[in-house]
């Protein structure tokens, strides 16, 4: 592997250097680090390119190995985790199942969003399973939390992935689901991070949902990258965020967070917040198409929400992946990510 494994090797021990530098304070470990990983990938590249010219002998395990090394290294070197956003859900972590504590609003989201995640499948396959709608369909959920959204996605038959990166939630989510035997059976949930998983789960789900999450993550274009990566050929991200609006504020933080507190205050940033046209702009630039925009409306006094054709506030999106044909390799995608800002996801639903 890249010269009888001596490259991988002497990256290894970058990245140990790496963390002890950065453990000591000092500010040159990442650049060090992220250059030695962009000649990595360069003599990966070069590696191949001599294979497809038939002048350098390069077997499928050492292409296997070099890029399991790649994905290995950048998983690693990249935080995926906003620490601001995981102190602020620490404490929350054994309320998620408490429908009238803070997590009211998300469980009555499942009214709506269940249902456009559901709906917009079924049109999109002539499969259809009685009473098992989404049997055979491979979804991760990314933010899961305690697993709002997880659990009614796997009693309609998918077999669904949720990930979150405290611990605390997934124990949770954990123990909610081993209640029902048909739920343990379909769903699993990991303690990690979007680029984490994306090693071994490479082109490996149907459909990733992302609900009220982007609004929280430290890099949105990483995250949308680390999203095209696990995604199949024609796959489908399905996101519910909130607009970045002066109504979004008042409604979102001032409403919600400090007069009627149906969000624990300090939830939300406005900075934060997304306006449909720039996540738009961004899925369409990393190889999506988007099909739906739908705008939400929550009510307090009844506790329930429904659709509105105002995306001022809240709103839903359904995005499709290009197929193969139209897709950059995913060596490409790594470099790309590995020459940008490090950092993407928080990950914690709310």
């Amino acid at each position: 592997m890249w010269g009888g494994g001596r490259a991988a090797r002497a990256l290894t021990r970058a990245l140990g250097r790496r963390r002890a530098a950065a453990a000591a304070g000092d500010d040159h470990a990442d650049l060090s680090f992220q250059t030695g990983l962009r000649g990595a990938l360069q003599n990966y590249n070069w590696k191949i390119q001599m294979k497809s010219s038939g002048t350098l002998p390069v077997s499928p395990t050492e292409i296997k190995s070099s890029m399991l090394t790649m994905k290995r290294l950048f998983s690693t070197s990249h935080s995926s985790v906003d620490s601001k956003e995981m102190k602020k859900f620490q404490l929350l972590a054994h309320k998620w199942w408490d429908e009238e504590g803070e997590f009211s609003a998300l469980h009555s989201m499942n009214d709506i969003r269940v249902p456009f995640i559901r709906d917009t499948l079924l049109n999109m396959s002539s499969n259809y399973h009685l009473g098992n709608p989404l049997s055979g369909v491979k979804i991760l959920d990314v933010g899961c939390g305690g697993g709002l959204l997880s659990e009614p996605l796997g009693r309609l038959g998918a077999s669904v992935t949720g990930i979150d990166p405290l611990e605390d939630n997934i124990r949770t989510a954990d123990q909610h689901k081993s209640f029902d035997p048909v739920l343990a059976k379909r769903i699993q949930y990991k303690s990690s991070s979007l680029e984490e998983i994306v090693e071994e789960s490479m082109e490996t789900f149907d459909v990733i949902v992302a609900s009220e999450v982007v609004e929280h993550v430290a890099d949105l274009e990483a995250f949308i990258k680390c999203c095209s990566l696990v995604l199949k050929p024609e796959g489908s991200l399905f996101i519910t965020t909130i607009n970045k609006t002066q109504l979004s504020y008042v409604l979102g933080i001032v409403v919600a967070e400090k007069i009627i507190g149906i969000v624990p205050e300090g939830t939300h940033e406005w900075e934060k917040f997304v306006p449909p046209e720039e996540l738009e702009r961004l899925l369409e630039s990393n190889g999506f198409s988007v099909k739906t925009v739908n705008g939400m409306l929550y009510n307090p006094l009844s506790g329930s929400w429904s659709w509105m054709e105002s995306t001022s506030v809240n709103y839903a999106m359904h995005a499709v992946k290009s197929g193969a044909q139209a897709q950059s390799s995913p060596t490409d995608a790594l470099s790309e990510m590995e020459s940008e800002q490090p950092s993407a996801t928080a990950g914690t639903t709310v």
